[in-house]
């Protein structure tokens, strides 16, 4: 098996989790020496191509803005690239390939045709006008609209990236192909192409993927204490379905601090997430502020000082540490499901998985908002306009399938389910098999 060296600068969050797959995989991989012979694993760790753009704006003091951008075409065995845009200052090279790498497998896992990538900029949203993110969004088009199509790559929203991003981002697509096309980006508004639940699916799907989870320890979602890091829409839809499932949300945080929320987040407060989240402002305080009676803010925490009994990383990734991990298990936590993308480091995925804690990846457990992606490209591609009904079912046999095929591969010889292992010998083995069965390209 490939052990992997960084070739440029800066990849180590990038090795990190083509490691962690490598690792996962490496018993059956030997059992297939079609494998070895074919450079699978060789060909598998590189992106097919990496397209990087400056992009020139002007802000509303009438400032010229340069900011620097990627689309990270990663692999297209089974389908054409699907993955979202990123609008973030931490965005660099090594952050959009790990993520276009575990998008790959993310997308397999979903039973969808869907090949993986992932793209954005070092743009920082916050504070920033919707003037000024108009016409940023309309630069970055402006470069990237060649290297994209319902055929060949098919971006979508993802952080500092919404429903607005993704409005300023088609305007300006389809104003430069002269051609309307509701299948070119995904994470569209209801009126001009969107599919219903589309906002919510990331949340909606790993509640559902925790439902699967806690269904074969004899567990229910009701009753529990949860906490949720993060305020956008995929912990907005988490908090959400949780409290639709008859769960208590105990805590949401943000880069300032934590809201402890004692008595549960409610529907208000629910729908005042999704104006925070729009301000640009990147503060949870707001929510304490506005509910003064409900929340108390508590600066430079995160949700997992909060006591509760189940732990859902929606933020950021790397988001969630070793010392983090601990100071769950002892505040009562059995169970994380990492929701956010690659959001635990590896030493708190050990020490969960060594202290008893139930713990599940992000490539499955977040799987639902790509999948609902991969929804909507249907509905596109066949004038659907499918119920809000019809699209949760599909969401949730799609959730069950990725959790079968985690205790399928994932089964260990006590009982127990190696969520990681299942989930990354899963996705491996349908992206590997297509690749082989399409030659050496």
């Amino acid at each position: 098996m490939t052990r992997l060296q960084a070739k440029h600068p800066g990849e180590s969050e990038y090795l990190q989790a083509v490691q962690e797959v490598l690792e996962s995989v490496e018993e059956i991989y030997n059992q297939h020496p079609e494998f070895e012979k074919a450079k699978i694993v060789e060909r598998m760790v590189e992106p097919d191509r990496i397209f990087t753009f400056r992009v020139t704006w002007v802000d509303d003091a009438g400032q010229v803005q340069t900011n620097l951008a990627y689309r990270v075409q990663f692999n297209s065995a089974i389908g054409p690239y699907k993955g979202g845009l990123r609008f973030h200052k931490a965005v660099n090279p090594s952050m959009l390939k790990f993520l276009g790498f575990e998008q790959t497998f993310k997308n397999a896992l979903t039973t969808l045709p869907m090949g993986g990538a992932k793209g954005g900029s070092d743009f920082d949203p916050v504070g920033k006008s919707d003037a000024e993110i108009m016409r940023f969004c309309q630069a970055f088009m402006l470069e990237l609209w060649r290297c994209i199509g319902p055929d060949q790559d098919i971006p979508a929203g993802d952080v500092g990236v919404g429903a607005r991003e993704i409005g300023y981002l088609n305007g300006m697509y389809t104003k430069l192909a002269r051609q309307y096309n509701t299948g070119v980006l995904t994470g569209k508004g209801m009126n001009w192409g969107g599919s219903i639940l589309r906002p919510e699916a990331t949340g909606y799907g790993a509640l559902y993927f925790l439902q699967n989870m806690l269904k074969r320890e004899s567990k229910e979602v009701q009753g529990h204490k949860i906490a949720v890091s993060g305020f956008g829409n995929v912990a907005w839809g988490a908090c959400k379905k949780a409290v639709e499932l008859g769960a208590k949300v105990v805590a949401i945080s943000g880069p300032d601090g934590v809201c402890q929320i004692p008595g549960g987040i409610d529907s208000e407060m629910i729908d005042y997430m999704l104006e925070m989240r729009a301000s640009n402002r990147n503060r949870v305080e707001d929510m304490a502020e506005r509910f003064p009676e409900k929340a108390h803010f508590v600066a430079g925490k995160k949700a997992w000082s909060v006591p509760c009994d189940i732990a859902l990383p929606c933020a950021f990734q790397n988001e969630l540490d070793a010392e983090d991990a601990a100071e769950l298990k002892a505040n009562g936590c059995w169970c994380c499901c990492e929701v956010s993308n690659m959001g635990c480091q590896p030493d708190a995925i050990k020490f969960f998985q060594h202290n008893g804690v139930l713990f599940a990846p992000g490539k499955a457990v977040n799987a639902g908002g790509v999948a609902t992606s991969g929804l909507e490209m249907t509905q596109n591609a066949n004038h659907l306009s499918w119920s809000a009904q019809e699209v949760d079912s599909k969401l949730h046999f799609i959730m069950h399938s990725i959790h079968e095929s985690c205790v399928k591969y994932g089964t260990q010889p006590d009982g127990s389910i190696d969520y990681v292992k299942g989930a990354n010998i899963a996705g491996f083995m349908k992206v590997a098999t297509a690749m082989l069965e399409q030659g050496v390209i």
